[in-house]
């Protein structure tokens, strides 16, 4: 499975890599944000459609 990180405001590489780290460890908060990312991503383009 490809992942993509996307960052609100810059980070330094060691947070990011500490934030996949948390990720791989715990896959229930994964996939959680994942649906939640794919919920916003379906809300934005329905009010783009409108």
């Amino acid at each position: 499975m490809n992942q993509v990180l996307s960052a609100s405001r810059l980070m330094k590489a060691a947070e990011v890599k500490e934030i996949c780290r948390e990720m791989r460890k715990n896959r229930a908060m994964l996939l959680a944000v994942e649906v939640e990312a794919k919920r916003r991503l379906f809300s934005q383009k329905e009010k783009a459609a409108s």
